[in-house]
């Protein structure tokens, strides 16, 4: 399934770019917490590749990402990163699984996260 996928990618992306972070810049919140849900989210949609017997894709971000200059750029990376991430489920990924319950659940949740959690965490920090 195309979403499971593109899901899963977009999750892999940004725990990449924000260990690049924690790499460059030490422990620094609010990356060091979001890091965590990052995982989590990564772990939730694991289980129902899982579920459906769909090969759980390889996590092509691994190592890839590469910090920016500040850690200001950083959050702001954080904040654009986070917004798209909600737009993404939104406007593609929620519509195409629109007949699963249990993986809108999932999308929902996760899209939820990144636009009432993550995002007010990476503007505070901006």
């Amino acid at each position: 399934m195309t979403a499971l996928k593109t899901a899963i990618d977009d999750e892999y992306h940004a725990l990449s770019t924000y260990q690049a972070v924690i790499e460059k810049f030490g422990t620094v919140r609010p990356f060091s917490m979001i890091i965590g849900a990052e995982e989590q989210h990564i772990a939730s949609l694991k289980a129902i590749f899982d579920k459906y017997g769909i090969e759980i894709p390889a996590n092509t971000w691994d190592g890839k990402a590469v910090a920016p200059a500040t850690l200001q750029e950083a959050c702001q990376i954080g904040v654009d990163a986070e917004i798209a991430n909600a737009d993404l489920y939104r406007s593609q990924l929620l519509p195409a699984v629109s007949e699963y319950p249990d993986i809108t659940s999932v999308f929902e949740n996760l899209m939820n996260a990144s636009q009432d959690k993550h995002l007010p965490a990476f503007e505070r920090c901006n």
